[in-house]
Order: structure tokens, then sequence, then C-alpha cells
């Protein structure tokens, strides 16, 4: 019989303890020291209690936790010593099913890693999706972790053992995450489309209006009417998906919300569009309800943000804040297509692009959930952040002219070397960043053009991307950066060239909307955790006609995104629903 919250939170210690055995591998000290937290309102709840018990317990006790996991396909499942829990897993896994050859590389990736770092590797092996993994992505993995520095691998291990528990306590408690499965399972068969060249090597890639981008938004749309019951749907004119769900009350305003489908080459999954799917779910269990809310709910898939194939960034969302430049229009992508001839070969209308603008006035607000991208979240091992503001931001493309010369006669004294001047630039950028919180600088593109190994760089290019939570604090920084630049150039007797190519300005949380968020994420029982947003996002071009606020969801792999390795649970994904929901609810209470 499965477990309920009323039956744990009213057991005395050692009941609690029972009740809990096996949701971490031979550690009743964890369910024991959790007790402590009772009661416990919610299922999140009690396992951030369990996360924050390992949390504080000491990296030798923590040690010793990962020490107590079995290697996977190791000594103890051949001598069928493996607990229930772990016999399970490794079963669903195949583990207990390998080929010779698959049992010698794991024996052999064993052997490395528990040489390399001390203990047996952990992963969790019923994966993001809880239904497990396949043996070549469990190889694939355990090879590429073997790379780690030894204190991530660590905290990668204590993560995934987080995520086992989670998947054990759910079949305890007998509680699934459906609607996080379904957001999981959208994105799975969205990421079957994409652009040539990057499809036969199973690489996601779809950039504004290509073949798969155009095949997306069909099936987006397509969702959208039959899985999720929306009223309207429409492919506008530049190709962002919409989609409408009436409010009880069709004159009152409506809530806007989305985000993008378009990725960049070889990317992740959830970018952008973990924003549309999760507002689809929840249209779809209102429909299935049948229920209305007092307001509408107008959900967007844009259809460009990453600005991949032309130089436009923000063209989906930007065409409803009427920003939509027709410049743009003559822009020709790498094989000479225009912007123009791509719109009408996929049969959008042009001329009705200004009449995408939306009236503020006919809005409440606009919220965005969206993938972290980055490795905070995942570090702290909270599926959801609260984010105070996207950051501001400011880009350059330059060049340094020395001169060339020989490597070998010239002196280094004589030397006007343009590749060392921009080295010595990119170090003061990541000191005079670091200095100021929440502060970033990035040179990301470096390139002696025509360079030797035996020549003195003459010419040097690079780039500049700062960003800040503040236009004041981005400029602070921009400011001394260029002077420090003319100073260096001045110093070695080089020159420089600069273009400012992008300029994007702060956009803080609307106070009201970020207090929806929190009180969303407070009642599933998670502690508040505020974040400001390096990434820049759709919300950001809607923060230039209404309220926005932003809700992050924890990305597994260290948060990396831009990368095939981004990705996310099915129990984080039903909790960034499930936060939704109690959005949605607290605005229709407010809109009586």
């Amino acid at each position: 019989m499965a477990l309920t919250l009323q039956q744990i939170n009213a057991a005395d210690r050692a009941a609690f303890t029972a009740l809990l055995e096996g949701t971490y591998e031979h550690s009743p000290w964890i369910p024991e020291r959790a007790w402590d937290a009772r009661p416990f309102a919610t299922l999140a709840a009690l396992k951030r209690a369990l996360v924050d018990v390992v949390r504080g317990a000491g990296r030798d006790v923590q040690l010793a936790l990962i020490r107590a996991h079995p290697e996977l396909a190791g000594k103890a499942m051949v001598s069928r010593t493996l607990t229930a829990e772990s016999t399970n897993e490794q079963g669903r896994a195949g583990l207990t099913d390998c080929t010779p050859e698959e049992f010698a590389r794991i024996q052999q990736l064993n052997a490395d890693y528990n040489a390399k770092f001390g203990f047996p590797f952990i992963l969790a092996v019923r994966g993001p999706r809880g239904t497990g993994l396949d043996k070549a992505e469990i190889i694939a993995t355990f090879a590429r972790r073997l790379e780690h520095h030894p204190d991530y691998e660590f905290a990668e291990a204590l993560r995934n053992i987080h995520r086992i528990a989670e998947i054990r306590l759910a079949d305890k408690f007998g509680e699934q995450p459906e609607i996080g499965n379904l957001v999981w399972d959208w994105a799975e068969r969205l990421a079957a489309h994409s652009d040539p060249g990057y499809a036969e090597r199973g690489q996601l890639t779809v950039t504004y209006l290509t073949d798969a981008h155009r095949a997306a938004a069909q099936r987006l749309a397509h969702w959208m009417r039959a899985d999720c019951g929306f009223d309207d749907v429409e492919i506008d004119a530049v190709g962002n998906v919409v989609g409408v769900y009436h409010g009880s009350d069709r004159a009152t305003p409506r809530l806007l919300t989305g985000s993008h489908y378009d990725t960049v080459r070889n990317g992740g999954k959830y970018d952008g569009r973990l924003g549309i799917f999760v507002p689809m779910a929840c249209v779809h269990e209102l429909h299935q309800a049948g229920r209305r809310l007092p307001y509408g709910i107008e959900v967007v898939g844009f259809a460009e943000e990453e600005g991949q194939r032309y130089k436009a960034v923000f063209l989906g969302s930007g065409a409803l804040t009427g920003h939509f430049d027709p410049a743009w229009l003559d822009q020709k992508d790498a094989d000479g297509v225009t912007m123009r001839a791509a719109m009408e070969h996929a049969g959008l209308c042009i001329a009705d692009i200004p009449k995408l603008k939306r009236d503020p006035a006919r809005y409440l607000g606009f919220v965005e959930v969206h993938i972290e991208q980055g490795p905070v979240l995942n570090e702290m091992d909270l599926p959801l952040g609260i984010v105070t503001s996207i950051n501001g931001s400011v880009r350059f493309l330059g060049e340094v002219i020395g001169m060339a010369s020989h490597a070998g006669t010239t002196p280094m004294g004589r030397r006007r070397d343009a590749a060392a001047a921009v080295a010595e630039l990119a170090l003061y950028l990541e000191q005079r960043a670091a200095a100021e919180p929440d502060v970033v600088g990035t040179m990301g593109l470096l390139d002696v053009p025509g360079g030797s190994i035996n020549v003195v760089p003459g010419r040097c290019r690079f780039s500049l991307d700062i960003r800040a939570t503040t236009n004041a604090a981005r400029d602070r920084c921009t400011d001394d950066v260029l002077a420090e630049l003319r100073a260096i150039c001045e110093r070695r007797g080089v020159h420089h060239t600069l273009e400012e190519t992008v300029r994007a300005a702060a956009a803080p949380s609307a106070p009201a909307w970020q207090q929806r968020w929190e009180a969303a994420v407070q009642g599933l029982g998670l502690p508040i955790f505020r974040m400001p947003s390096g990434a820049g996002h759709d919300a950001m071009k809607l923060h230039e006609v209404m309220p926005q606020a932003m809700l992050f969801v924890r990305g597994q792999n260290a948060g990396i995104s831009h990368n095939p390795l981004e990705s996310t649970t099915n129990h984080d994904a039903e909790l960034s629903v499930r936060a939704f929901q109690a959005l949605l609810q607290k605005l229709a209470a407010e809109s009586r």
C-alpha cells in the first residue's frame, strides 16, 4: 500500500525511519534526522528536508553515503547482494543482462573511476524520465564523467543520489508526475525535427523558417488544438505559434506567456521550449476539467530568439511589441537567402506583421518559465528559482592591429603583438567583472587571422560580452574595460577598432508578479530562492511594454545549456507546471 504524508507526519522517529527505509542506500540516518522537520505539507517538502540533511552532514559523512552505493554492474550485482531498490534500477537499465563486451567495458570504467576519485560511479540509471536509461547512454555518461574534476564529480554523485531517492520516494508514495511526463514527452517528440546536416548526426538544430522549424510550428499548433483544447490557434505572420484559451469573460485582459521554439546549433531540447510546454500543460489540465478562469490565457511559441540564421534576434517577441524592423527583411543567411524570401517561401504574409503588435492594455502581464541555463539551482539542489532581473547586456566586436614580425628575430621589447594585447584585455575583463556582484564579462571570440606558429601576431580579432543585473553596473564595467583597452594599446604601440553590436537594457521583474511566483513556489513546500538571469529571454522584449516575471527550472548536468546534454527531469517539470497552476489560481482569486 502506498505511503501518505499523513502516515509519515504521524509516525514517531523510529517508525518514520522505517517507512522511508531504502530511500537512500544503506543510510537510515538521513530520514532519522529529517524527522525533526515534520510536518510535511507536500512530498516536495519531504524531499527538501532529506536533501538538507545530506547537505548539512559534512564531507566525510557525504563520502560515506556515496561509498554506500554499489558499482554499476559490479560485484554486488554479480553476487546478487544488491538491495531490492538497486536490483530493480539496474535491472530496468539492462545492466543485469550485459553482453560480455559491455560487461568488460563497464568493469574497466568502474576500475578507472574508483582509481581516480576514490568512490563508486553514481548514476540515476532510471534517468530523467524515470523509465530507465539504455546501456549505451550509461556507458557514454560514465566515460564523460570520468574526465571531470574530483570536486565536481563528488557533487555530481550526490546530485544523482538525490535523484535516485526522488524516484524511490515516488514509488513509495505511488505518486507519478503524469503532467511532468507529458511535458517531458512533448520535448522529446518536438526534438525529432532538426535541420539538415544536424539531423543526420542526431543533433538538434532548428533555425528560423527552415523545414524543421516549420514542422515544429505545425506540431505545436496541433498539440495546442488536439491535445490541450485551446480555443484559437494560429501561426502568425512571423511564424509565432499562438494559442488562446478564453476566460469565462472574454472581455477581460489576458495573461500572456510563452517562449521560443527555435534553437542554437547542436543545442538542447528545453531552452525556450519548456516555457511553451508548461503553460500548454496548464491549459490541458483546465480543458480536461472543463474549467475557465476569469481571464484568458495566450500562449506564444515565439518563432525566433536565438539569432542563428539571421542577425535579427527576438524577432518573434519583437513583432508583438511593435519592434519588428523592416530592414531585417533584406538580411541574408549563409546561403544568400533573404529573410523576405524565406518568409514568402513559408507562406507568411509580410504585410500583416505590423498587425501583430499587442495592445498592453489588453494584457495583465507576461510570465515566462525557462530552464535556468546555468549551474546555480543544480548546485543548490533546488528545482525552482525566482528570477529577480534579466541582465542588461552590451556586446562588441573588435580588432587590435599591431605589426606582424618574425618570432625568432624580433626582440621581446620591440614587438607590437596584437594577440598579447588582447590576451591582457581578456584577463582584465575577467578580473573587473568578478570585482562587482552580478556582473559577468566574456571574451568568447579570439582569432588571429592567418596566424602562424613562427610569426608575432599582427592582428587579433575579439569579442566582448558584458552583462549585469542593472544598466548602471553594466555600463560601469564597460567603461572600465574600454578605458583599459585604450591604455593597453597605447602602452604596447598598437591600435584598435571596436563596433558595438548589441545593447539590451536590464529587465527587472515586476514586484507583484515576482511575488506571485514566490507564493507559488512556497506553496509547493519549497524554499524561495531569488536569482538574476544572465541569459537574455523573450521576457526582455515584453518587459518594454508590460510587467513581466520569470520562473527558472533546474537543469541537469550542472545546468548546461546550448548543448545536447541540456536536460531536466519529469519531477522538476511537474513542479514547474504546479507552480504555474498556483500562479493562475492566485491571479484568478485576485480577479474576482
